[in-house]
């Protein structure tokens, strides 16, 4: 092993999307009646306050033309227990047929926006979209967070929503990954020890 000390060889590689892992989720959108939904690896929270999140789309693809007419779109975490469902709505399209049907995926009715969130995600957060960029392959959409819903099965006696319990998945350069042991917590570098026993496990 390498001391910390002790450099190592460097590589040079072209420009790319090397930021990786990232979360790669199950996108849903249109209506109850006539939805459908797309794996985007290119999300990410944006701001706080207020919630936003952006997702990256091809301008090919069928949501991207869905999103730009309603505004509006679901995301849906995925699961362990969703891993092919995700990967396949991924290499589906939407044109040719309808995933939530052909998966056996249900539809739940959302809080605040009109397309339907994925059942069997253990998270959804509606979305609003307040802004549209283009930016090459994709563009992105910026939306404001407007309601989030989480299975019961998650929340604990304290009302505490347990997100390790999931089993969320990640995505890097074209392979899935599960999340694995937690390393720490925000904070446990100066936490002291009393804390770090109780939280570590």
């Amino acid at each position: 092993m390498r001391g910390r000390g002790e450099k190592m060889g460097k590589r040079i590689f072209k420009p790319s999307a090397m930021l990786n892992p990232v979360p790669v989720v199950m996108l849903s959108c249109g209506t109850m009646k006539d939805s459908n939904i797309i794996t985007v690896a290119w999300a990410g929270t944006v701001c706080s306050e207020p919630p936003m999140v952006s997702v990256s789309i091809r301008k090919e693809r069928l949501s991207h033309k869905i999103i730009s007419e309603t505004s509006e779109f679901v995301i849906n975490l995925v699961g362990e227990s969703l891993a092919k469902e995700c990967d396949y709505c991924g290499v589906k399209s939407g044109r040719d047929i309808d995933k939530f049907e052909q998966l056996s995926l249900s539809k739940l009715e959302s809080e605040e926006v009109k397309c339907p969130g994925i059942e069997q995600s253990p998270v959804r957060i509606e979305c609003r979209v307040k802004s549209v960029t283009e930016l090459g392959t994709h563009d992105m959409f910026v939306a404001e967070v407007v309601s989030v819903t989480v299975d019961d099965a998650y929340i604990d006696e304290s009302d505490k929503f347990n997100m390790d319990k999931t089993n969320l998945i990640c995505y890097s350069h074209g392979e899935y990954y599960s999340l694995g042991k937690m390393l720490g917590f925000f904070g446990y570098s100066v936490a002291a020890p009393e804390v770090l026993k109780r939280r570590m496990r």
